[in-house]
């Protein structure tokens, strides 16, 4: 075991030594920036288009990234690769599209070639490349400086310290951007419906409440009898109490019954209204199933009671609705 530790020592320095190299770059690159990069953002965020990402090998990979990133927090974007644009995918760039090219050398030929159709286009182009003075940098209307003092790879071969900083820099532009735009976190969960943090934000109270005769409710002067018969059949734990005028004035749950039991001998022929919770936690219908979610794990139960502004209920959400939900 002890030999076993003293192998991975140079592993776990190594580890940190790249870690620290890739981390060294993008706070350099930081205190770079200038006017160009809120340029950047400013022609991204004028695009009446699509944002066109573009760039080969590594560069292509973070190119992808950076797309799918722009595309998901509401700034349309696609992927173009050099190569195939050059044989026909060219043609999914409009004139109301921005560019943004890819490369850390800024002589990468299959990016070059795509040049002399933008220009045709006259579409904006903006370069991210670790040479200022390359040509894909002389040839482009903004230029984002990604260049590192060195790559993480002890060849100093491999693109890892300058991946990193490409992958960063579209990040920034990313974020700027969609503060920018003013970008909601309701407009980001539309976006990615099929993940958890879609469900957190779309999932409405109103969508999974039990309503109409599912609701459990009785009135403040029916027994504690009545009282359990309905929880019983409902099967919600629990019980609303209502006034005279519908509205929630109080509920019974199973643990309130069970500690009353220990107590009280007659407590099935008392009412309602003597032994009921009153001014329960409640909740609205429009509002999002992760805040019922919260009060529930704050208040320690089990159900809420959703009611309109009169107090009159809607419907009751159970934990267990939550939790079908996946948004618990």
């Amino acid at each position: 075991m002890v030999g076993r530790r003293c192998a991975t020592r140079p592993m776990l320095e190594r580890a940190r030594q790249v870690l620290g190299l890739e981390a060294e770059a993008i706070l350099a690159m930081a205190a770079r920036l200038d006017q160009r990069f809120p340029e950047a953002v400013e022609r991204l965020h004028a695009c009446r288009g699509r944002v066109v990402v573009s760039g080969i090998g590594k560069s292509g990979m973070i190119g992808r990234k950076i797309a799918a990133t722009l595309a998901s927090t509401g700034a349309p974007a696609l992927f173009l690769h050099p190569a195939e644009g050059s044989h026909g995918d060219l043609g999914m760039v409009t004139r109301a599209d921005v560019v943004v090219l890819i490369s850390n050398s800024g002589e990468t030929w299959e990016v070059l070639g795509l040049l002399p159709v933008f220009k045709r286009l006259g579409v904006p182009l903006i370069a991210m490349t670790g040479r200022m003075d390359s040509t894909l940098a002389r040839m482009s209307d903004v230029v984002l400086d990604i260049g590192v003092s060195r790559e993480a790879c002890p060849m100093g071969l491999a693109p890892t310290s300058s991946t990193t900083a490409a992958l960063a820099m579209g990040d920034a532009l990313a974020v700027c951007l969609l503060e920018k735009r003013h970008f909601s976190p309701e407009q980001f969960a539309f976006l990615h419906p099929g993940g958890s943090l879609g469900r957190r934000l779309l999932v409405r109270v109103s969508d999974r409440m039990h309503t109409g005769a599912k609701i459990p409710c009785v009135k403040e002067a029916d027994t504690v009898r009545d009282a359990l018969f309905e929880m019983t059949a409902k099967r919600l734990g629990m019980t609303g109490v209502l006034d005279e005028a519908g509205r929630l004035t109080g509920v019974i749950t199973d643990g309130d019954l069970r500690r009353l039991l220990e107590r009280e001998e007659d407590l099935l022929k008392r009412v309602a209204g003597e032994v009921m919770t009153r001014n329960p936690k409640v909740i609205a219908g429009d509002a999002l199933a992760a805040e019922a979610a919260r009060v529930m794990e704050t208040a320690k139960i089990t159900g809420l009671f959703v009611v309109t502004p009169e107090r009159i209920p809607e419907g009751v959400i159970h934990l267990h609705d939550l939790l079908e939900a996946g948004l618990m």
